[in-house]
């Protein structure tokens, strides 16, 4: 079972390549996107993404509109922001949106892995809650 299901969006192709098959090897499901657009088609399709790795500067939509617009239907999937072009208010920007954390490029691998699984286990605690105050609602329980 891999560690977590995970859409990786950035325009750079070879980029997205190395970091799929290195990703990959470290037992998380990878599924890929080269724009903002395209991010949004793939989570309309995998309703199993838990995280997504999102680059901020992309040509076309950027990464934090694209943010804005997977909270604004995806609310409970994560979004780690990955930039190598960083300034502190895109940052700030991107955590304001509703980013689950912001990484420098290149990033540490171990720290991106560690980001990912915090990230997919705090979605899958969301989650878990609703279901929880779901079946509460159904079965007339009360604590």
């Amino acid at each position: 079972m891999s560690i977590a299901n995970v859409l990786l969006v950035d325009d750079e192709v070879p980029f997205v390549e190395a970091m799929t098959k290195r990703l990959t090897r470290r037992e998380l499901t990878i599924f890929t996107a080269f724009s903002g657009e395209e991010a949004l088609e793939r989570l309309k399709e995998n309703a199993t993404v838990e995280v997504v790795i999102l680059d901020v500067k992309m040509p076309g939509m950027d990464g934090i509109e694209t943010l804005r617009r997977i909270k604004a239907v995806y609310p409970l999937t994560e979004v780690i922001m990955l930039t190598g072009h960083a300034t502190v208010e895109t940052g700030i920007e991107g955590m304001k949106v509703g980013a689950f954390d912001y990484l420098m490029k290149p990033c540490d691998m171990d720290q991106l892995i560690s980001k990912v699984g915090e990230a997919a286990a705090k979605k899958r605690r969301h989650e878990d809650k609703i279901i929880e105050a779901r079946v509460k609602e159904i079965t007339g329980r009360r604590e």
